[in-house]
């Protein structure tokens, strides 16, 4: 039985940025010892378990085919766009509506143009979140409120490469749900779910944007990021009160803040995700990114739309709490990567042909090198 926590339907007033979480408490510690070691250190044993599961099911490229629908699984490279078009007549209404785009060589000025009018033609208009199609960790993501930033993002994309244009969501609560479904079973479950809350300061009306940042007890933490993503603006002096919201993607790595929403977890929720994924056809492991009203809604598996659809290489992310133990993450990600191999083996005797591990290394390649190139993220 999952565990239901109800909260109150409210907003605190001091907590815009944030409408429809639960209430954020920053007293404490600010962060967790390990939650910014480098992912190479972090990832070692599960490349460690990766090697034994290789050896145990006589294939180290198992994983590559649990989500046989998605290119290598959604391991890396993966489209986000080839993801979401999965969705049947059911699932799509639960998707945030988008228009694709690629980069090419006339004027940013012309594309913009030509953008706005697939846009319109959608039904879509500014504002808008631009993304890459294909990346991950939030890389090169940033809100467009007009045809001005949507010119400057096409200058600063890659050429050739494409990328998603994508309504803003009506809400501002923000989750990564962890879904996971055998291929043998009708129904699937949640090993996780992350709340993601954009990271802020408030205003004294004396303070610079840059001290309000050195002075709190995590943003001063990782003043590199958001000193780089604010940099016209850290002699700004806010009023009494006033909030200023440091990052707009809700990824850990671009400096959001996660805290393990699990107790939050309910059958309603669950059988609302069988529904949708009932008509995704070849998903069966990774993380959804979605918006919602409040949490109560969420819990009734209600009023959220579904921004991305990650496949393998999705973490189960409320191991980013600052509460959480090392041990708890590590069990946490050995414990991923263990369904993974198993749903991967149920796969192959299915009949589905598993990927090479040089087809990986391959995309791998091939994504580093677009994000390198991408614009800064918001």
């Amino acid at each position: 039985m999952h565990r239901l926590k109800l909260v109150e339907e409210k907003t605190s007033p001091a907590l815009p940025v944030n409408h429809g979480m639960p209430p954020l408490d920053m007293s404490g510690k600010p962060v967790s010892f390990f939650e910014f070691w480098p992912s190479w250190v972090f990832y070692t044993p599960v490349a460690i378990q990766w090697v034994w599961n290789g050896l145990k099911y006589k294939s180290f490229g198992l994983p590559l085919v649990a989500n046989p629908g998605i290119e290598l699984s959604g391991m890396v490279g993966e489209s986000k766009d080839a993801i979401l078009s999965l969705a049947g007549e059911i699932a799509k209404p639960w998707v945030l509506p988008y228009i694709m785009w690629e980069k090419n060589a006339m004027p940013p000025e012309t594309q913009a143009h030509q953008a706005m009018t697939a846009l319109q033609k959608a039904g879509l208009g500014f504002p808008i979140v631009a993304k890459p199609d294909l990346g991950c960790r939030g890389a090169g993501v940033r809100l467009v409120e007009n045809k001005g930033e949507l010119e400057e993002y096409l200058r600063l994309f890659p050429d050739g490469a494409r990328l998603m244009l994508q309504e803003k969501a009506p809400y501002n609560a923000e989750a990564g749900v962890f879904y996971v479904r055998y291929p043998d079973q009708k129904k699937g479950q949640i090993i996780s779910l992350a709340l993601k809350y954009n990271p802020f300061v408030v205003g004294d009306g004396e303070s610079t944007l840059a001290q309000l940042i050195d002075q709190d007890s995590r943003a001063g933490k990782l003043a590199h990021l958001y000193r780089t993503r604010h940099e016209d603006k850290l002699d700004l002096v806010l009023g009494r009160g006033e909030t200023f919201r440091l990052a707009f993607a809700g990824s850990h790595s671009r400096g959001a803040i996660f805290r393990d929403g699990c107790d939050y977890i309910s059958d309603a929720l669950v059988e609302r995700l069988d529904e949708i994924f009932d008509d995704f056809p070849g998903f069966y492991f990774g993380r959804i990114d979605l918006k919602f009203r409040d949490i109560n809604s969420l819990m009734r598996g209600e009023d959220f739309v579904l921004l991305e659809v990650n496949g393998a290489s999705s973490e189960a992310a409320h191991i980013w709490d600052r509460g959480a133990s090392i041990g708890s993450a590590f069990s946490t990600l050995l414990d991923q990567y263990r369904m993974l191999f198993e749903i991967g083996n149920l796969q192959r005797n299915a009949g589905h042909k598993v990927p090479s591990l040089l087809a990986l290394y391959r995309a791998w390649r091939h994504e580093k090198a677009l994000v390198r190139d991408y614009p800064s993220t918001d």
